[in-house]
């Protein structure tokens, strides 16, 4: 059986095709033109999809070593995200698989980062959690723990009450003048840097719930302050800097983590999202592992982000049930 799977969501267009479950193709087409804005620029976004989903998703096929004749169904996110760039990716999915008189189905962006760490690259791939497992799902938009208990059943026990983890990382390089996306420049600089140089606000938030404002504004003020004494405190500084916040957002992170851990006694724990790709985030679950006994899940850096493998996998195991979208399903922005 193959599906072919489209993920338009953000800025990225991609698309990918699976067979039985085993991933073929992976094709995604990145829009570095939001990179002059600070930020993704929605009306760019969309119309930069509507160049790149056709050819992205005749790369896909080709790849593949198939044709559109032997498709049997088409997954697509159909949200959240961004409305003008999931209206092309859901338009194409609906009018492709209308005409080729196939089932479409439909595909929660969030649930497709949970699910990533079931994309299998061969029939000899078979590391993927048990259920149910805990996943930390972090990136610009969201912080979340969830509590998978099967392919269809996740539950929600803990997310951010203000900003995500990803986005007071972009608004604090941002601050810092270094550049969007601010999560692999942060990246890089923290491994240069002493993540102990500085402290910065960590919320007292009841439960699993993050919050993340308050660091912000912690970051902001202290940045304030020492430019003052130095102008140039910020080029001086920039990998402690980097490195100490880097360390804070981690340490958020993990402390609800452990506490989940702790009370649901789960110890498959996963990372998704495209926080995950931090280094100092995936060095914390490497030693969480040792220290806890967690049997931990990190994705390939190539299933961090936004990504049509992760949509595929998931339209799966929905095709397999055939849960099956209707024609007239719109797009959704917000859950």
């Amino acid at each position: 059986m193959y599906i072919l799977a489209i993920e338009s969501s953000c800025d990225d267009t991609s698309a990918a095709v699976l067979r039985d479950g085993i991933l073929l193709s992976n094709v995604t087409a990145s829009q570095a033109v939001h990179e002059a804005y600070g930020g993704v620029v929605p009306e760019l976004a969309s119309r930069a999809h509507q160049q790149n989903i056709v050819p992205v998703v005749d790369q896909a096929i080709k790849r593949a070593g198939i044709t559109k004749a032997d498709l049997n169904a088409v997954a697509f996110t159909r949200g959240p995200g961004l409305m003008g760039s999931l209206l092309v990716g859901v338009s194409f999915a609906k009018g492709f698989a209308r005409s080729l008189g196939i089932p479409m189905v439909d595909v929660n962006h969030l649930q497709g980062h949970v699910l990533a760490h079931f994309i299998r690259e061969s029939e000899d791939d078979h590391d993927q959690p048990e259920f149910p497992y805990l996943c930390l799902l972090v990136s610009g938009g969201n912080s979340q723990i969830v509590k998978v208990n099967s392919y269809k059943d996740m539950e929600i026990i803990g997310q951010t009450i203000d900003d995500a983890a990803g986005e007071a990382i972009d608004k604090c390089s941002k601050v810092m003048g270094l550049g969007y996306p601010g999560g692999p420049i942060i990246d890089r600089l923290a491994r240069q840097g002493n993540p102990d140089a500085y402290q910065f606000s960590k919320p007292n938030i009841p439960g699993y719930d993050y919050s993340f404002s308050g660091l912000k504004t912690s970051f902001l003020y202290n940045l304030r302050d020492w430019l003052k004494e130095d102008p140039d405190f910020i080029e001086h500084h920039k990998e402690d800097l980097a490195a100490s916040l880097e360390k804070t957002i981690v340490d958020i992170l993990m402390k609800k983590l452990r506490q989940a851990v702790k009370d649901t006694g789960i110890r498959q724990v996963a990372v998704a999202g495209g926080v995950s790709a931090n280094n100092g985030l995936r060095n914390a679950f490497k030693y969480h592992a040792k220290r806890y006994g967690w049997k931990i899940f990190i994705p390939k850096f190539s299933y961090t982000t936004d990504n049509a493998a992760m949509i595929g996998i998931t339209g799966y195991f929905k095709y397999l049930d055939k849960d099956f979208a209707s024609i007239d399903l719109p797009a959704y922005a917000r859950v």
